[in-house]
Parts: C-alpha cells; structure tokens; sequence
C-alpha cells in the first residue's frame, strides 16, 4: 500500500468558487487542492487530485486506485452521488477504502439529494464542512479511521 490518496471529484466541481457560492463558497477546486497538498505532506501523505465530468471517468479512476494501491479514496461524486449504480459497483469492487466528500450537506437540500449510492459503499462519509471536508476526511485516513 503505498501513501498516495486519489482524491476525486465529479460533475462541475471545476467551477467551484463561480457556481452558487452561497451554497458551495468561494474556494477554488484549485485553491482545495493546495490546502490539501501541504496537510497531506505534514500527514506523510501524497495526494493525487483528479476532476472529471463524465462517470465513466470517475469508475476507472477507482479502478486504478485499485491497481496502484492507493492508500485511500477520497470521493466528491457530486450529483453522480444521486444517481450512479456504476460508482457504488466501482467502491463495492475495489478493496481501497472510499470516504465520500461533500462541501454541503446534501441532507440539508433539495430530496433528491438525500439518497447516495456513494454512502451505500463508502467507509465513511464527511459532508457539510465546505473545503474543510476534504481536510477532515485526509485527517481520518492519516489517524486510521479508514
């Protein structure tokens, strides 16, 4: 198992900071990415963040966290967390613990967000902290929780 965590994320998640601040904020994917990159080095870790609009995407990225033995999965599904019984097939197949990542809290919006295919699979899931749930979630792999 090497120390690389894939930290990937869904659907219009490369317009963060322009799409609907007032439920996603300010902050940049880019901007995540850095604040992530500098806590996983104080943590010992690597991270390897990825941004995909498409499903299929997301799947073989699991897949190669799979075959790269990747320490952990971090997950922002984004709407594909609502939708995709091909992503939940993806974390049931790989043994690479998933924490699934969410800015709000989808149980806190529209009720079509209140089911994840996601969760179903996912080790743990850390939502409703903006960019800190990243940070939360690389904290929880660093400590073991996954």
């Amino acid at each position: 198992m090497s120390n690389t965590v894939f930290v990937l994320n869904g659907p219009n998640l490369n317009l963060l900071g322009l799409r609907e601040p007032e439920i996603y904020g300010s902050t940049t994917l880019d901007e995540i990415a850095g604040m992530l990159e500098d806590r996983a080095r104080d943590l010992g870790l690597a991270i390897d963040m990825r941004q995909t609009n498409h499903e299929g995407m997301l799947v073989d990225w699991l897949h190669e966290a799979q075959a790269e033995g990747a320490r952990a999965v971090l997950l922002n599904a984004a709407a594909y967390t609502h939708t995709s019984i091909a992503l939940l097939d993806a974390i049931k197949a790989i043994r690479v613990p998933v924490i699934e990542v969410h800015l709000s809290d989808p149980k806190t919006r529209e009720s079509f967000r209140h089911n994840s295919y996601v969760g179903m699979a996912a080790a743990k899931t850390i939502e409703g902290h903006g960019p800190d749930s990243y940070r939360i979630a690389l904290e929880a792999v660093a400590a073991g929780e996954v």
